[in-house]
């Protein structure tokens, strides 16, 4: 059985079988070892009486009494009332009377027991199942118990039997009833196998489709989770955000090549014209030289967004990043005096609130100064002139947080959350500059995911801010 329904099934059929196998089978033995052992009970009370009676009656009248009405009708009594049949015999083992109530069993007078069950008799009881050596037609339960006189004299046997066909019929309503009421319970079991297998496959059905068509190229395929709070629709829920994030993938994956096909097309078209128009003379000679620099300039832009590429690459191919301790205020201000030019250049002024202690870092040095340097970067190119240039770092529990802040234009609120995406520029200012290949704050994403760190930015009354953790070391 491959299906999930046949396994069900096959399993639930198989634990009742094996419940009501063990069940009914302890149920039949204790009921069975309860019957003989009141059966056996019950013979042995019989059979004392009369022996006792037999005894008595030896006392009174002589060796004789059975031959007595008065006995033989006692007798008689007691087998009819307790359905048995009642043997009295010599000690010899000779049967001198037996009867089975309504009537006396007259051809087993005379007949001998055999020797070991006398001997068992005589030594104290005897409980066995026996046709008696053919003088039964069947098998019958008896209990043998020797007549003793008061002086302990044997005076003869006693034997009292019942048929065993009553022990096997109540074996077989036992079996019958343990049969109807199995096949009964593992109907009920289909059924509610049936239903509960079918609701919980539907939805793996589902997801096995829309795999199938995700294996298509159909992207935009869901499974219906519906009410389901169980396990399969936890299944079905994450089968959709599975999807749903393949999805986004695909078309970050479709915008990036667009983006990467727009970010080359424009300065190979400014290169391939100007070259164009230096080699047939449209460019006059005395602008060569301004058309060869804008050449070199857009040349050296290609290079960059290709280095740009090649490190998002090796980023992204990384899955672990290097552990190593170091000082995040320290690298943090190298960073910043290596962009000493570009401060300059706009005549910032630089907020610093640094600890006076150093600050140790777990994380990969050369990648968090990346992280250092493009915030730094992008921060001075977008403050304005003869504006502050913040940068902190602050210490709270086990983390480290660095914040570089700017002054410029703020950033609209719907566009906080995609500064981070693959060459999002945000406004025509920002698109407008020539050294930006769009991938620098995608790259700080990057870095900081690989070290399980988080950044968010916040943009409001012309301060934009960059805040990212570090975990110290």
């Amino acid at each position: 059985m491959k299906t999930m329904y046949g396994r069900q099934f096959a399993t639930m059929v198989g634990m009742v079988l094996l419940s009501f196998l063990l069940l009914g089978a302890s149920f039949a033995t204790l009921s069975y070892q309860y019957t003989i052992r009141e059966k056996k009970d019950t013979l042995e009370r019989n059979a004392k009486y009369i022996a006792q009676f037999t005894s008595d009656s030896v006392n009174t009248v002589g060796e004789l009494v059975w031959q007595t009405p008065a006995f033989q009708s006692y007798l008689s009594s007691v087998a009819q009332v307790s359905d048995t049949h009642v043997l009295v015999a010599t000690p010899e083992g000779t049967i001198l009377y037996a009867t089975q109530g309504d009537s006396e069993l007259s051809q087993m007078q005379y007949a001998p027991l055999s020797q070991i069950m006398v001997d068992q008799i005589t030594s104290g009881t005897f409980v066995g199942v026996t046709d008696l050596g053919g003088l039964y037609a069947e098998a019958r339960y008896l209990v043998g118990l020797p007549i003793t006189s008061d002086t302990g004299f044997l005076q003869g046997l006693v034997v009292v039997s019942c048929s065993a066909s009553n022990i096997s019929g109540m074996w077989q309503d036992l079996f019958s009833i343990l049969l109807v009421t199995t096949l009964a319970v593992v109907l009920i079991a289909a059924i509610i196998s049936s239903v509960t297998s079918m609701r919980q496959s539907q939805p793996i059905k589902e997801i096995a489709a829309a795999a199938r068509q995700f294996g298509l190229g159909q992207l935009d395929v869901r499974v219906d989770v519906g009410s389901r709070r169980d396990e399969v629709g936890e299944l079905a829920e994450a089968f959709n955000t599975m999807a749903e994030s393949l999805s986004r993938s695909e078309q970050q994956r479709a915008e990036f090549i667009a983006n990467v096909s727009h970010e080359l097309k424009t300065p190979m078209t400014t290169i391939a014209g100007f070259a164009d128009g230096i080699l047939d003379g449209t460019i006059p000679a005395d602008q060569e030289r301004h058309y060869l620099g804008i050449i070199s300039s857009e040349t050296r832009r290609l290079s960059r967004l290709v280095r740009s590429m090649l490190d998002l690459s090796r980023l992204q191919s990384d899955e672990r990043c290097a552990q190593q301790q170091f000082d995040i205020s320290e690298t943090l201000v190298r960073t910043l005096v290596a962009l000493e030019g570009k401060v300059n250049g706009k005549n910032l002024e630089v907020d610093a609130q640094l600890p006076d202690e150093p600050v140790p870092v777990w994380g990969d040095q050369d990648a968090i100064t990346q992280v250092c340097y493009n915030l730094l970067d992008n921060a001075i190119k977008f403050s304005k002139a003869d504006g502050v240039l913040g940068i902190g770092v602050s210490v709270k529990g086990a983390k480290a947080t660095i914040a570089i802040s700017n002054q410029g234009s703020t950033i609209p609120p719907e566009e906080l959350s995609l500064i981070f995406d693959r060459f999002h520029k945000t406004d025509h200012s920002r698109s407008a500059d020539r050294d930006g290949v769009g991938l620098g704050l995608y790259i700080v994403k990057t870095i900081l995911n690989s070290h399980k760190e988080t950044i968010h930015c916040t943009s409001e009354d012309g301060v934009t801010k960059f805040v990212f953790t570090l975990t110290r070391a």
